[in-house]
């Protein structure tokens, strides 16, 4: 095994490995506040971080707006309050060491305020942003104005191109490195573009050396790539590590890190991650960003895939095939069928999902009256977590609204990410994680349910292992 070489990152030498920032209080200033203290770059995520009171006891996020709109501006204020006090942990941590960065999601809900607000708040104790899920434009300019790098997130080099063209070479100073994320491997959301299959992963190395190829010819040959997803062992990796053609190259462990004493999730996720076998992270598309993710397929997933197979296309006069007449809500309106399909929806009645709710594509899901209750209520509680939404319509223009209906094939994100990050219970909750988090049950450094420190973790990454 090669051994590592120190990176210059966000102006100062490091250790080239990254922790990779997952929302929602997964990442945060105690996790990577450590990995900054091994020397490598610890990354907190800003996507509605925790915060506390003055006597240590966290801050519950309850939404008493009655608008959406209200309950969006409380949102924003709950995650400026959050990463201000994350950033001020992880400097804590740090001891000085590595460098400490924030996580945040274009599209998450008032990202340039809460990251600006955080920025602010927190001046000095935040070297770097990372930003990914859509096209952050306006990432160098926010970070220029506080004298700090930014690294984006793209999945090619078509996008890194698109993203320099518009904005980013007004600011290459600030640009501290490119992090390339494996769409078919990474955690969470991916960004697989509408040309590209989800069911034929691609080979990261051609897509990576295109990816500095571009840089090149931009004259970025020293702004090192950050590869993302998929990294388990740098034994794997070796070849990448001080190749004349991909340039400066760091990794990013998203996956690894969730499972150290100082990582914040619950005893019982870290259990769930020792049990996970090859094939249980599931890449689908019930996100409410529109972008593929991929999660733990536990019960919360295979609800979500069942809600989907009960779906049938309707029309509201017969048209085509769809003659069978089919009665819907309390009134019992007709809608039209296929026959196949009107037999269909009759058994999934009898089975217990006897209510049927519209999707925006014409088409119909049943459930139980319990789950339409509960979808209906989320929908309802909406606080604008995304900046659109499709379970809710939601948006945050003048409008307030997608436009379209809301969408019962999806689910509220912010709800069941608050909900397994602050409590025991996994399997009915979003589990997001990388397609390699089999791995911790094969690997022997987690042997009888070992949970490394942050530190212990570096050291063990650094033999290739």
């Amino acid at each position: 095994m090669k051994a590592l070489k120190p990176l210059v990152i966000s102006g100062r030498e490091v250790l080239p490995l990254v922790e990779g920032g997952k929302g929602v209080s997964v990442s945060n200033g105690e996790s990577s506040g450590a990995w900054a203290a091994a020397g490598g770059v610890g990354t907190f995520s800003g996507v509605n971080a925790d915060s506390y009171d003055a006597e240590g006891n966290l801050v519950p996020q309850v939404y008493r707006g009655r608008t959406r709109r209200e309950r969006h501006e409380e949102l924003i204020r709950y995650a400026i309050a959050g990463g201000v006090h994350q950033a001020r942990v992880a400097h804590e941590r740090s001891n000085g060491q590595g460098r400490i960065h924030i996580n945040v999601l274009w599209e998450m809900g008032g990202c340039e305020d809460v990251l600006e607000g955080v920025l602010e708040g927190a001046k000095g104790l935040v070297h770097g942003v990372t930003c990914g899920a859509g096209m952050p434009y306006r990432i160098a300019e926010i970070t220029a104005r506080y004298g700090i790098h930014y690294y984006p997130i793209v999945s090619s080099a078509r996008a890194f191109r698109a993203l320099w063209k518009r904005a980013y070479h007004k600011f290459p100073e600030n640009l501290g490195g490119v992090v390339y994320e494996d769409p078919w491997l990474a955690g969470g959301h991916n960004g697989l573009s509408n040309s590209e299959d989800p069911h034929q992963p691609e080979d990261p190395f051609p897509r990576v050396l295109a990816l500095r190829q571009m840089m090149n010819s931009f004259g970025l040959e020293q702004v090192p790539i950050v590869m993302a997803g998929g990294v388990w062992y740098l034994r794997d990796w070796e070849d990448w590590i001080d190749n004349p053609d991909l340039g400066p190259v760091a990794f990013q462990f998203g996956t690894r890190p969730l499972l150290t004493q100082e990582s914040p999730i619950s005893d019982a996720w870290k259990r769930k991650l020792l049990r996970l076998k090859a094939g249980d992270v599931f890449l689908n598309r019930f996100s409410p960003t529109g972008f593929y993710s991929s999660a733990v397929n536990n019960a919360f997933m295979r609800e979500l895939r069942e809600r989907s197979e009960r779906q049938v296309a309707y029309m509201t006069e017969r048209i085509g095939d769809h003659t069978a007449e089919f009665p819907v809500g309390p009134r019992g309106r007709p809608v039209y069928l296929t026959p196949g399909d009107r037999d269909h929806a009759f058994a999934w009645v009898e089975a217990g999902f006897d209510t049927p709710m519209k999707t925006p594509d014409s088409t119909m899901v049943f459930v139980t009256q319990e789950k339409s209750r509960e979808i209906l209520t989320d929908q309802i509680n909406c606080m604008g977590c995304l900046s659109a939404c499709a379970f809710s319509n939601w948006a945050q223009n003048e409008e307030g609204s997608t436009g379209r209906k809301a969408d019962p094939r999806s689910f509220c994100i912010q709800k069941t990410l608050q909900a397994i990050s602050h409590g025991d219970e996994c399997d009915d909750e979003l589990m997001f994680a990388g397609h390699n988090a089999y791995r911790f049950a094969q690997d022997p450094f987690y042997a009888g349910g070992f949970v490394p420190t942050v530190k212990q973790l570096v050291e063990r990454i650094q033999t290739g292992d």
